[in-house]
Parts: structure tokens; C-alpha cells; sequence
């Protein structure tokens, strides 16, 4: 009898985790082939050894953000010889603008990201975009000071973001598991679409029926906003406006049925 495969998820309560769990990966595979273990942020790394005792498993690792705990959680996939890990990263923003840009949430994961190279873990990196669900907290279009409309304060000008609702991450992650020889070795950037400020703003309007405009605020204003992380926000969306390797056509083939902006946005149009 062919034994289960083991998928470990590390942080199964975090943004990229929590997709991970149930139906996006456990129920995608042949019945019986897949047995799922999710680790939580507090989990002790007693969860990982005990995993590890199965050799034939492949561990699915959420970045975390410490930087010790992601050299931790490397140097036990090393010893314990896991086939495949599937490691949600970022770039290092700081080393690749020698300073003039620090992204502490990208910077840590871009760190690693090259220490599990460093310790030849076999591993498939990925890097999300802007995550749509953004849209639905610290991003939400808010009242304009004066008139009924709103206004979408994204600090990218004129240039395109990519963007991906971080929900449709599951069936990503089950296509690179099912073709590990294909993958292993890739840093791979997520994205279902690229839109600029004002199309976002389009979409919106069209699917709530309010008018929704780009605010056209500048990086340089909004870390002027005060609040904690304001100059790392401000950073990340220049970033972003250095246009960071993420292919849209990649995305699509891994998972035919992620969602496009107005896709997303249809379903879920009645939180505006």
C-alpha cells in the first residue's frame, strides 16, 4: 500500500497560511493519498520532528517573519530530508536597492529565502503581490473630505500593481507539490492581474456603484501620514513601482481558476 503523503503548513492561521488548510490542498489530492498537519504560529518545532519521522514527506513552510525562526525551521527541513518545501517569500528589498529602500516584512523573507538556498534545501519559492484582501481593511476606499466620493489612497502614480486575492494561494501550492521536479529550484512571482490606481478605482465603482477615484497621494505624503510603518508602506509601494518579477501567465497556468480584480471584487462587493 502506497503511504500518505504528509503537507505541513507552517503558520495555517496567517494570511497565506489559513488558504492552505482543508479543501485547497488535503481535499484537491486522490482520496486517502494526503494527510495535512497544520503548525501554528505558537507551535513548538517538536510538531515539525514528529512529521519529519514520515521521510518520504514534503512540508509546505509559510514565511514567517522572524528571521531566526525561518533559519530555524530550514536547518530542520535540511536534517530532516524533506522533498519539497514550498517557501512563501519575498525580495530583499534593502540589499537590492543597496539601502535606499527597507521593507522589513519583504527584507526578513528575502533572507530566507537565500538561507535555504545557502543549506541546499530542495525548495520552490514563491512571492506574492499586493494581496486584494487588503482592499478589505487597510486599504478600504474611504470618504472624501469633501463630495460623496471616495477615494483610494495607493501611492503607485501611474503604474501598474500586481494583485491576487491570497484565497485562490491553495491550488498554487497543490500544483507545484504534484510537479516538484519542474519547480524545485524556482523563485516564482504570483500575480492575476496588473492595474493601475485608477483601474482599481474603475473596478470598484463599477461593482459598488459609487464613485471611486485614486487620491493620487505620493509615496513621499503618505509616510508623511504618521501612523506605525507608514515609511516602510511608503518603501514597499515604491517597491512596487520598480516593478518586481511577478508573471501573471505563470499564475494562470498553475491556477486556471484564480481570480482576476473584478472577479474578486464581484464576490465580494458586499463588504463596501
Amino acid at each position: 500500500m502506497t503511504s500518505k503523503k504528509l503537507i505541513v503548513v507552517f503558520g495555517a492561521t496567517g494570511e497565506c497560511g489559513s488558504p492552505l488548510r482543508g479543501s485547497s490542498l488535503e481535499g484537491s489530492a486522490p482520496p486517502g493519498r494526503v494527510r495535512l498537519l497544520a503548525v501554528l504560529r505558537s507551535g513548538s518545532s517538536c510538531q515539525l520532528r514528529i512529521a519529519g519521522a514520515e521521510e518520504r514527506s514534503r512540508a509546505l513552510l509559510h514565511g514567517w517573519r522572524g528571521l531566526m525562526q525561518g533559519r530555524r525551521l530550514a536547518d530542520l527541513s535540511k536534517r530532516l530530508g524533506l522533498q519539497h518545501v514550498v517557501y512563501s517569500g519575498l525580495e530583499n528589498v534593502k540589499q537590492l536597492t543597496k539601502g535606499r529602500l527597507e521593507v522589513l516584512h519583504f527584507d526578513g523573507k528575502g533572507e530566507v529565502e537565500e538561507y535555504f538556498r545557502t543549506v541546499n534545501v530542495p525548495t520552490t519559492t514563491i512571492r506574492l503581490p499586493f494581496y486584494y484582501e487588503n482592499f478589505l481593511s487597510s486599504f478600504k476606499p474611504q470618504k472624501a473630505p469633501q463630495g460623496d466620493k471616495l477615494l483610494l489612497g495607493l501611492p503607485m502614480g501611474d503604474t501598474p500593481m500586481d494583485g491576487m486575492a491570497v484565497e485562490d494561494l491553495g491550488p498554487i501550492v497543490l500544483s507545484l507539490l504534484k510537479s516538484p521536479e519542474q519547480y524545485i529550484g524556482q523563485v516564482i512571482g504570483l500575480s492575476a492581474g496588473k492595474l493601475t490606481v485608477a483601474e482599481y478605482a474603475a473596478a470598484f465603482s463599477q461593482q459598488t456603484g459609487k464613485t471611486v477615484e485614486d487620491s493620487k497621494i505620493t509615496p513621499e505624503e503618505y509616510e508623511k501620514l504618521g501612523f506605525p510603518g507608514a515609511k516602510e508602506l511608503a518603501d514597499m509601494f515604491r517597491f512596487y513601482a520598480l516593478k518586481p518579477d511577478r508573471n501573471v501567465e505563470l499564475t494562470m497556468k498553475l491556477n486556471p481558476k484564480a481570480r482576476t480584480f473584478q472577479q474578486w471584487l464581484a464576490d465580494n462587493k458586499a463588504a463596501f
